[in-house]
């Protein structure tokens, strides 16, 4: 049986919803516009959903840690029956204003969630924006 491959990724719904090279479409595309951006706030402008201080307010601020409990119930579901029915491809996707902070921090959670409830699968993750960038941000 094949190895389920599991893409996340982080995205600005600026650029658009990023499209499944797999062809299969489908998947999921979480909208975290909803939780407040740190983005906003002058010190977090040039910083990413990785650093350290975005991280804490995130964590402490906001309710991502509520949001992504909510997704991880969701993508289990799927995750298990893709395994159990051999399933290859699935792919989760994360969008912000920017593609900078929120999509980045739920996309490098969610995948960590992912290798360690589910081992068995390939997770790849991709920061669409942040890439592009080479993880180099201005303040805007």
């Amino acid at each position: 049986m094949a190895k389920l491959n599991i893409n996340v990724r982080s995205f600005s719904y600026k650029k658009g919803i990023p499209t499944d090279p797999t062809g299969n479409g489908g998947g999921f595309v979480f909208d975290c516009r909803g939780i407040l951006n740190p983005g906003r706030k002058e010190e977090f402008k040039t910083q990413t959903g990785r650093d350290e201080a975005v991280i804490k307010y995130l964590e402490t601020e906001t309710k991502i840690a509520l949001f992504l409990e909510g997704v991880f119930q969701v993508i289990d579901i799927s995750i298990e029956d893709y395994i159990q029915r051999g399933f290859e491809n699935l792919e989760i996707n994360f969008g912000c204003t920017g593609g900078q902070h929120r999509s980045v921090y739920s996309a490098d959670t969610t995948a960590k969630y992912i290798e360690n409830k589910f081992p068995e699968v390939q997770v790849t993750v991709q920061h669409v924006v942040q890439e592009e960038k080479n993880w180099i941000n201005e303040a805007y």
